[in-house]
């Protein structure tokens, strides 16, 4: 009884029932994920599509924004932004695809997975609309000149571009966004809430030139969109 009660004390007993209680509470596989959340609606179960329609092609020629998810062959994830006027991602027929690859900071994260994996998700947003559009698939960086010349922008060709072969397409509900209430001018932030990019980084970095490295940002900002 003592030995239980200075257990007890100390965290030890107490962390034991914790971590006993926490495993009961995951899902660590499909069985228990179906049990706890249940059947999709019809609607969620069969809106996959397999090629464009003409919603999808409508939703891409009006998005000037996505978000292009990507993987490592050893599993290691990749979401990054992608922006432009709106249709800035081409739609070269029913089931492909041409992402301009613009001049950035040359991680090329998301070029480096698809060389390895050839796996790509996107999600497309339109402001304004609460909607959003989600497409899977296969794909492949490239350099052909004629695809390039297709996403020519400011007078200026991409670096390289991404085709990608349609796997499924479907339109995703407004809850998140709904919610989020992301188009809310009045839920905006002050920028000034935050430091400068450069600032940030530098600090995250141990870097000591916090105005030089925001310099450096405002200038690739100004000259090097395209």
């Amino acid at each position: 009884m003592i030995n239980k009660q200075i257990k007890c004390l100390f965290g030890l007993e107490v962390g034991t029932q914790m971590t006993n209680k926490t495993r009961n509470h995951e899902l660590n596989d499909a069985a228990a994920v179906a049990a706890h959340y249940g059947e999709p609606s019809v609607l969620a179960r069969e809106k996959t599509m397999t090629r464009l329609d003409k919603y999808a092609r409508q939703f891409i020629a009006c998005a000037p924004f996505m978000v292009m998810a990507t993987a490592s062959a050893d599993g290691d994830l990749d979401a990054s932004p992608k922006g432009d006027a709106p249709g800035f991602v081409r739609i070269i027929d029913d089931v492909t695809l041409a992402i301009p690859d613009r001049p950035g900071n040359r991680r090329v994260d998301g070029a480096y997975n698809i060389v390895a994996t050839g796996r790509i998700g996107m999600l497309f947003m339109i402001p304004g609309m609460n909607e959003t559009l989600r497409v899977n698939g296969r794909a492949s960086m490239t350099t052909d000149p004629t695809l390039l010349e297709q996403l020519l922008a400011q007078g200026k060709l991409p670096v390289a571009a991404c085709r990608v072969e349609v796997d499924e397409v479907f339109l995703h509900c407004a809850k998140a966004l709904v919610r989020s209430k992301l188009w809310d001018s009045d839920r905006h932030i002050d920028r000034t809430e935050f430091p400068p990019l450069g600032h940030m980084i530098s600090e995250q970095i141990g870097a000591d030139d916090l105005d030089g490295a925001e310099a450096m940002v405002q200038d690739s900002l100004k000259n090097k969109l395209y």
